[in-house]
């Protein structure tokens, strides 16, 4: 009898992350299990950054995840690095500040197009 193949539920749709990496054109054909993968894959990414980003406040005694704990947490962990610069213009808390006012929020990543 043939195995029946494992339907994945993801979280981030497939379709959509297939569009993503077709907008660049040296992104040819795509095969059906990558943008699966890539779902998956982001949804471990985001889960490890939230997690680490949790330890960060819940060790501050906030109650709110802020911008400034995403920057500590990117600027903590080696992993993260590739993120450094979407974060380099968030302020940073200061012990007495309130987190509600502490500055800007995270600034939006645009690709660059490619000529």
């Amino acid at each position: 009898m043939p195995s029946k193949k494992k339907k994945y539920n993801a979280r981030f749709p497939a379709g959509r992350i297939k569009k993503i990496m077709q907008t660049d054109e040296e992104v040819g054909k795509v095969a059906q299990a990558v943008p699966v993968i890539i779902s998956r894959t982001l949804e471990l990414f985001v889960g490890s950054l939230l997690t680490k980003a949790m330890q960060i406040t819940s060790a501050k005694n906030a109650k709110t995840l802020s911008p400034s704990h995403m920057k500590q947490c990117i600027l903590s962990e080696q992993r993260f690095d590739f993120l450094k610069d979407l974060v380099k213009t968030v302020q940073d808390s200061s012990n007495g500040e309130d987190e509600s006012t502490a500055g800007p929020g995270l600034v939006p990543y645009i690709p660059e197009r490619r000529t």
